[in-house]
């Protein structure tokens, strides 16, 4: 993976296990308890990692808050995903509790250093009476690492409504997660070392998310494919009720889970070519509907457009109901080289 860069705050993770061979998957029992309801697959107890830490910003004054990390990617350069989900908390704490994200447009403009927090610096730009719209500022070693607008409104009914049609795919009970394809990796005697290396890393890395490709051979790039992916994602452990108030809470965990293997999408006609740099340039979200961020929802990636070192990424998440959630746009620098061909000696 590349070296840290001042151009971008992450590299893409798809291209971590593209040396694995293909998996045939074996039948899944589906869970004792569907998904569908509030929380059923955790104790209510069992917090989500993504509130008690990653999103728990540390106040410092009016508008300036502290983040700090729970997982950083193994380019040890910070995870974007990271970086917009706090600058959307920061955010969210200057409106009204009956204001709700509806948008934001970041641009990361450093690389973020994992061994430093991250201050957030929030200023109130409008407020309107039914719209409001915040900019924050991220800030390391006294420069901007990242700057975002965000746009909250106040809810209102409309007779225009229309969506796309979600796609028609596996339910997650299904399917396995990235964890349980691994470990099935892993049991192939003729796994080559350095690829048995590279997914133990995988498996040590404490990802607060949950993943469960629905093509994994995509997912990891093993043969050249159309430039799209699905899998169905989910934050790890409990959030609070998607009520008046924890909505803003459960955007900003969307916000974090939207950035993680995006980027990815632009490579998977590539897969002769192995990344040695790339980095998210800019991130944009807008929020449509209600959602739980603890329950599955369907991430829809697409990539239209990859030129100029460059890569054009598009996802949608949909709730399991078919209801389209969140819509999020993605450029970012994608430097690549041709994979060294086996020796014939």
């Amino acid at each position: 993976m590349a070296k840290q860069s001042d151009e971008g705050t992450k590299t893409s993770d798809s291209s971590a296990s593209s040396e694995s061979p293909e998996v045939v998957l074996p039948p899944k029992p589906p869970e004792e308890e569907s998904s569908l309801s509030s929380a059923s697959h955790f104790d209510k107890d069992l917090k989500s990692v993504l509130v008690t830490s990653v999103l728990n910003l540390e106040t410092l004054d009016v508008d300036l808050y502290r983040g700090t990390h729970h997982w950083v990617p193994r380019t040890q350069r910070l995870f974007g995903g990271q970086i917009v989900g706090q600058a959307l908390v920061a955010a969210a704490k200057s409106v009204s509790d009956h204001l709700y994200a509806h948008s934001l447009h970041c641009y990361f403009v450093r690389a973020g250093d994992p061994k430093i927090p991250v201050l957030y610096q929030v200023e109130r730009t409008r407020d309107g009476r039914s719209f409001c719209v915040r900019s924050v500022k991220a800030i390391q070693h006294g420069q901007p690492i990242f700057i975002c607008q965000a746009s909250f409104h106040m809810l209102q009914e409309s007779p225009l409504q229309h969506q796309f049609t979600m796609p028609v795919v596996p339910q997650p009970e299904d399917l396995l997660t990235v964890e349980e394809l691994i470990h099935q990796y892993l049991s192939k005697a003729d796994l080559a070392e350095n690829a048995r290396r590279g997914l133990n890393r995988l498996l040590a890395s404490e990802v607060p998310i949950e993943i469960k490709p629905v093509n994994p051979p995509h997912f990891y790039r093993h043969a050249a494919t159309q430039p799209k992916q699905l899998f169905w994602v989910r934050a790890r452990g409990h959030i609070a009720d998607a009520g008046e108030g924890n909505m803003k809470l459960h955007c900003c965990v969307a916000a974090y889970v939207s950035d993680y293997a995006f980027l990815g999408t632009a490579l998977l006609p590539y897969p002769n070519h192995r990344v040695k740099f790339s980095a998210s340039l800019d991130h944009a979200m807008w929020f449509h509907s209600t959602f739980r961020s603890d329950e599955w929802m369907l991430y829809e990636c697409e990539s239209p457009w990859a030129g100029g070192s460059r890569g054009l990424v598009q996802g949608r998440l949909w709730r399991r109901d078919g209801v389209l959630a969140v819509s999020c746009s993605q450029e970012g620098v994608l430097r690549v080289k041709p994979a060294t061909p086996p020796s014939k000696l």
